[in-house]
């Protein structure tokens, strides 16, 4: 456990300002005024900041729309016709008739909706909160600039919070114009879906929207530099992924690296670093982010930056400078909103004097949003080789599952690994449909260092996709014994 100098009841609130209103600065904003902090967020954009506005919520509602599209093209093998013919010759007609316009519109209303929702919720708890551009004056001094016009605001701080984020990496030789060059965060001001769609990059941002794009009916072109997609990513689980891809008529184009893009009268031409030039109608690229941390006065306030640029900090958000903590991608920690809130929630406890554990990865659990999904836990197999760990490892397909077949359901596979001597689970993946709903249960055994004879031991409903998650701990359990 680690706690900060707790002060006395008698002393005045502490002074807290928050430098982003994402995950990281909503959640530490909550928890500082619950311990009776004076609490500001300084947000540029609005609140919920690019995880709620460009990121997260708007592309997982495109994908969660392109998904329906996958769930039809099911309903042929279950026997579900449209007036008395086979939808499986209907289908391309839908896709036809998808207006990309009015989704996109859908997609920016939930995201100003949920903004929204987070800004009642902070006001309610008394938070302070400044639209406008931040920068340090020093380790206890916040300037804010507003609009134009407006004087700017300097607030006094006893602890600042830095949760700006991290923007769409883009390259010198394809600088994008929001209309056929794009980055992932100008794609919902597209009013018509992509003749031809390029993906440059196959990481989980690329993956995702060339997936999405795929099922809703555009022909996509995903180019990778590595030798298959997710290089990050459990192997079996990005096999399974690329085979999809192809079956469904993406291209794939692997070890291929984009060195530049440019227009034409009415499209787009790609140039790979081997001298080939792919054709399309838009490209997206999707090849990383950076850190939002220039123009923040970071380095004049004596705050230590990694060679990265991210915000080098420790277990509970602190940076090297006292009174100054960090949170979310712009420590480089773990890209996830989820463990942004976290370091945002450790931070403001800390700060304020609150006994806190400090931050674990152990039991983060990712998902990422493609069809089928991908979600996974613990230790990857990867990380196990390196580290020299004996593990016993079991997979069983979603194939075989009742209820799989049921849904007609072909891809996807449950994966554990355990230790070899002692049966705790250290690590899963599991592929298929809502895996990111599926992985709670293995999240759990990870965290709390449950073994597969007790995950085995625990009764599943029959039918359903969990019977396969009991079924792979029993065969572990066998092969720990021997």
């Amino acid at each position: 456990m680690s706690t900060a100098e707790p002060r006395s009841p008698e002393s005045p609130a502490v002074r807290v300002v928050i430098v982003g209103g994402g995950p990281g600065g909503y959640e530490a904003a909550l928890v500082g005024r619950r311990l009776g902090a004076d609490v500001t967020v300084v947000e540029a954009a609005g609140m919920g900041g690019a995880a709620v506005l460009t990121d997260v919520v708007p592309s997982k509602t495109l994908i969660a729309t392109a998904e329906w599209m996958t769930i039809a093209d099911r309903a042929p093998e279950l026997g579900i016709r449209l007036d008395g013919t086979p939808l499986s010759g209907a289908l391309e007609e839908l896709r036809h008739r998808i207006d990309l316009a009015a989704v996109n519109t859908r997609v920016k209303a939930l995201a100003a909706a949920q903004s929204a929702d987070i800004r009642a919720r902070l006001e309610r708890e008394g938070v302070t909160i400044l639209l406008g551009h931040a920068r340090l004056d020093g380790p206890s001094r916040v300037v804010v600039t507003r609009q134009e016009g407006v004087e700017d605001l300097t607030l006094e701080a006893d602890v600042v919070l830095i949760a700006t984020g991290a923007t769409p990496r883009t390259l010198d030789s394809a600088r994008p114009d929001g209309e056929r060059i794009l980055t992932w965060t100008q794609l919902y001001d597209l009013d018509a879906l992509p003749k031809r769609l390029i993906v440059v990059g196959s990481g989980v941002t690329g993956a995702e929207f060339a997936g999405a794009y795929t099922s809703l009916g555009a022909d996509v072109v995903l180019v990778s530099s590595r030798e298959r997609v997710l290089p990050g990513e459990d192997a079996d689980a990005a096999q399974l992924l690329e085979d999809v891809f192809k079956t469904r008529g993406m291209t794939v184009m692997s070890q291929s690296r984009a060195a530049g893009a440019r227009r034409t009268a009415d499209g787009v031409e790609v140039t790979l670093a081997d001298g080939r030039v792919i054709e399309g109608s838009h490209v997206l690229f999707a090849v990383g982010s950076i850190p939002t941390t220039a123009g923040l006065g970071l380095e004049e306030a004596g705050v230590r930056l990694t060679p990265s640029g991210h915000i080098e900090v420790d277990k509970v958000s602190r940076t090297n400078v006292r009174g100054v903590y960090a949170a979310g991608d712009v420590t480089g920690v773990l890209p996830l909103a989820s463990v942004a809130a976290v370091q945002g929630r450790l931070a403001m406890a800390h700060a304020l004097g609150d006994a806190v554990k400090p931050l674990s990865l152990r039991g983060v659990s990712a998902n990422i949003f493609t069809s089928p999904e991908i979600a996974t836990v613990g230790s990857s197999e990867a990380q196990l080789h390196e580290q020299g760990v004996k593990y016993s490892v079991s997979m069983l397909p979603l194939a075989r599952n009742p209820r799989a077949k049921m849904l007609g359901v072909r891809d996807g596979f449950i994966k554990i690994f355990a230790h070899a001597g002692t049966g705790t689970v250290l690590g899963a993946v599991v592929v298929g449909p809502r895996a990111s709903e599926s992985i709670y249960p293995l999240t759990l055994a990870v965290t709390h260092r449950l073994t597969t004879d007790q995950l085995a031991e625990t009764a599943t409903v029959y039918p359903s996709m969990s019977g396969t998650m009991a079924e792979v701990a029993r065969i572990l359990h066998h092969r720990i014994d021997d």
